[in-house]
């Protein structure tokens, strides 16, 4: 009996250091540096047209040739210019062609507006305050680094906001936004005739139609949180 009290005590032990780590990791690890070039971060996406998307000719810059973007703080203050405006390279073969900017009109996320950058195998996600930018790139790893886009609690002046990584593969015409690179899945996008299809990790399957044009209401993300607030610092 004793040694079977030893052993639950130290899973227990074990499992308790890996929340707290995985909750460190999470909320107060250091940031990683911003890459993103500062023009693009700095420019004014709402004034373009999406309906007019770049010839993936391969006469332009490759996807390794342009730095990562990654989302500054805890979400950007306006939609940013694309991160993949330069690049020209076809994309691989495996690949279907999701780009543009896309507005949910049925399912779980109805109104959500994200633009969606490929070049080679490189896919950015652009949406509520996050840039999530996965693939070859000059500056860092494959795999986002990234935060949730929202401010969960507040510490004195500094905001904390849960981070994420993921990658993406593709499966039979399916993009995979699979956690850490090599995890589970947890997105799938993909085209259904002239829709973009989201399936979000809880479960939501949500419809999108093409737009040209940023909606006035989404140059500026929502502010999102924060939900607690603590009083030192």
């Amino acid at each position: 009996m004793n040694q079977i009290f030893r052993v639950f005590t130290g899973v227990a032990a074990l499992l308790v250091l890996l929340f707290l780590g995985g909750f460190w990791l999470v909320f107060f690890s250091e940031r990683p540096p911003l890459e993103i070039d500062p023009e693009t971060l700095a420019g004014d996406g709402s004034t373009l047209n999406y309906c007019e998307l770049p010839i993936l000719d391969g006469r332009g810059k490759r996807s390794v040739e342009i730095p990562k973007g990654n989302t500054p703080g805890c979400g950007y203050d306006h939609f940013p210019l694309p991160i993949l405006a330069q690049c020209t390279e076809p994309l691989p073969d495996a690949a279907d062609d999701l780009r543009g900017l896309w507005v949910g009109v049925e399912g779980g996320h109805t109104g959500h507006v994200e633009r969606v950058e490929q070049c080679g195998s490189r896919v950015v996600v652009t949406a509520a305050g996050i840039i999530h930018d996965m693939g070859p790139n000059s500056t860092g790893g494959l795999t986002s680094n990234d935060t949730e886009g929202m401010v969960l609690f507040t510490a004195g002046n500094r905001a904390y906001c849960p981070r994420t990584s993921a990658g993406v593969a593709w499966q039979d015409g399916v993009l995979a936004f699979h956690v850490l690179g090599w995890g589970p899945v947890v997105v799938r996008r993909y085209r259904e005739g002239e829709q973009l299809i989201w399936e979000y990790a809880d479960g939501s399957i949500t419809r999108m139609n093409r737009l040209c044009r940023l909606p006035a209401d989404q140059k500026r993300p929502e502010p999102r949180g924060p939900r607690f607030q603590v009083g030192w610092g």
